[in-house]
Formats: C-alpha cells, structure tokens, sequence
C-alpha cells in the first residue's frame, strides 16, 4: 500500500486550447477509497492516467509512496488498473488470464495455482475458470478483470469507470462487492467515475472535479450538506438541488433574502458574506428533501402555494415537481400522498438548511 500525492499537477494537449487538468493538489491517503467524480471532460480520466503513467504531467509531481513518479514507467510502479473494457485476452481460459501477469513475474506454479484458487473462491468465479472471456456476462468478467487487479499485489488499484457497462442492478451488486473488496484488502484505490451515486455509495472520500480543477475534496456527506459551490450542489444529489433567484433587502432590521414569496432571515457569517457582495442578487439552494408539504395548521417556516405537474411514485416516498409562478421545483412528499397533477398545495422551506451562493462566482457565502 502506499500514499498517492500530486502536487500542482497539470495536463495539457497541445491540439486542445486549455488544460485538461489545471493545477491539481490531492493526497490520497494510505488504504483509502477515493472516488474521482465529473462530467465527462473534467480531467478525471487524464489524472487517474497520469498517476498510472501512462500520460506525463506538463507540471507537477506525482509521489506514489512518497516517491516522485514522473520518469517512471508505468511497469514499474506497481499499480494495478482495472478498465472500462475489462482488457481480457480473449484466446485465454479465465485461468490463463488471471495467472497471465504471476507467470510473467517468474512466480512457482504452486504459487500461481494456489493464489488463483484462493482470489477465485473470494469473487465466486471458480466456476468460470475453465471458460473464455467471450463465454461470460459483463458482471463475470468484471469479477476476473478485478481478479487479475488482486493477484497484482499492487501498492495501490487505479479503477476507470468499471462499472459502466453494465445493467443498473448489476451496478449495485458490483458496487457492494467493491466495497467489500476493499474492506479485505485495504489498498489505495482511486476510483473514477461520472455517476455521483456510484461516488456517494462507494467513496471514503470524494474528488469533485470541473474543467479540470478540483471543486472540493470531501466524504460523502460532508460534500453534500456542505458544497463548496453551486456547481457542487448541483452535481451531488438525486433528484438534484433547487436553486432559486433571491434578492438581498436591508429595510432597516438585519439582513435578508427574499425569493419566491418567501423571506429568508439571514444572521451570523451568512448575513456578513451576504452583505461583502457587490450587487444584490443571491442563489438560494434548497434540495428536494427541505422542501415539504406545509401542516394543515400552518407553521413558523415560509411557505408557497404550488401547482403539481409531476407525481413520481417511488414506493418508500414520492417526487413532486411543481411549479410556483415561473419557477419550476422537485420535492419529496411521503408515499401514497393521493396528489394528482393539477392539485394545489403549499410547500415550507426548512430554511435552517438554506444554501446561499454568489450567482456570479458560483461560490458558497453559508
């Protein structure tokens, strides 16, 4: 196992005009699972492939077990690397191809035979031993690709987004036998992926990137109640977060933020940022779980009369989506609520969950 740094690493090509990755400053620590997550071209991909060496930094260091990397071939950094597209040898039994890379270390066969049996019996692949790749479905081969990884004995496990060639069930199984993996053998592992709930569900840590600079490394919900920026909010979280156009009004009391028909005390260090900005706009964030439908009796928070246009059952609970006057929203309401679309209800803002962002920087002022 080992420590994974880089240090103001940077990635540019020369037919592209700007740096797919820009600057990048992350430790992974020894044993840890950290997910890299980002829409397609953030440079995820380009940073699990600089750490493997396949790609050299155009500034910057990457250390992997405290040593710099940079003029090392990727043979020789004794990392493992589990791909999209599995990269079996299809002309070999599953055998083979688990012991492929043991025979080309000059391991015994008593060695290789035992190894193979006892990494085989862990992901329940002995049965597949005798096949060819060809002969499996995509979550068998995706056991032996990881298989393969295991009897590397690497000092870390490098993932591209092995998961998405698969089915969504398929997925979620992969995704606890993963995990699993893990607990049994701790080592470093950077995982990267593009589906946040794959992040969320698997990461000790997560790496949230865009254009190619980190946006906010974090557990998983650390990086969800506490977003760095909008972008972050917007990206973690399903369905995702509300945001609404507010307006900051000094009348005399202390300051607060309208928006919609509700007002919005603000106190503390969220009324000082608020305050610091130069114009009067605000986002207001809400995520769908701090919208809810208002008591009958009324209550303290703010409230908003909707119109339902969606109903999303989803058994243990439902998705709404409404809309108040121009704006367009997504709540959750408990299950078997009896709401239809066109019903009128009034929504109530927890508004001790209000996430407020500067609409121009994008950047989190509570």
């Amino acid at each position: 196992m080992a420590k994974i740094i880089l240090e103001g690493v940077s990635k540019v090509f020369k037919d592209k005009p700007s740096p797919a990755v820009d600057d990048l400053n992350l430790e992974v620590e020894d044993g840890e699972f950290l997910v890299m997550v980002g829409p397609s071209g953030c440079g995820k991909t380009t940073t699990l492939r600089m750490i493997a060496g396949f790609e050299v930094p155009t500034a910057g260091v990457v250390r992997i077990g405290g040593k710099p990397m940079n003029n090392i071939w990727p043979k020789d950094r004794n990392l493992a690397m589990v791909f999209q597209n599995y990269a079996l040898f299809p002309h070999m039994t599953i055998a083979k191809n688990l012991a492929f890379g043991m025979k080309a270390r000059g391991e015994p066969r008593a060695t290789i035979a035992r190894e193979i049996e006892n990494v085989a019996g862990m992901l329940g692949i002995e049965s597949l031993l005798g096949r060819k790749p060809g002969e499996l479905s995509g979550g068998e081969r995706q056991r032996v690709a990881l298989g393969r990884a295991l009897l590397r004995r690497p000092e870390a496990f490098l993932l591209d987004e092995p998961l998405s060639n698969l089915d969504a069930a398929l997925r979620a199984q992969m995704r606890l036998e993963l995990k699993r993996i893990h607990a049994q053998f701790p080592v470093t592992t950077v995982y990267v992926t593009h589906d946040q709930v794959e992040a969320m569900t698997m990461a000790d840590r997560i790496a949230l990137m865009s254009h190619g600079r980190l946006q906010q490394t974090a557990s998983p919900e650390y990086i969800y109640d506490h977003p760095a920026n909008a972008f972050v909010a917007s990206f973690i979280g399903s369905p995702k977060i509300n945001f609404f156009q507010g307006a900051l009004v000094r009348d005399g009391g202390g300051p607060r933020v309208t928006f919609l028909d509700c007002s919005l005390e603000l106190t503390g260090t969220a009324g000082e940022a608020v305050e610091r900005l130069p114009h009067p706009n605000v986002t207001v964030g809400f995520r769908p779980e701090e919208i809810r439908l208002a008591p009958a009796s009324g209550g303290r928070l703010p409230t908003v009369k909707c119109v339902v246009e969606l109903v999303e059952p989803l058994g243990p609970e439902t998705i709404l989506v409404v809309r108040a006057g121009e704006e367009t929203l997504v709540c959750k309401v408990p299950a078997r609520s009896g709401l239809t679309a066109g019903d009128v209800v009034t929504l109530e803002f927890d508004t001790s969950q209000a996430k407020l962002f500067d609409p121009e920087s994008g950047s989190r002022l509570n």
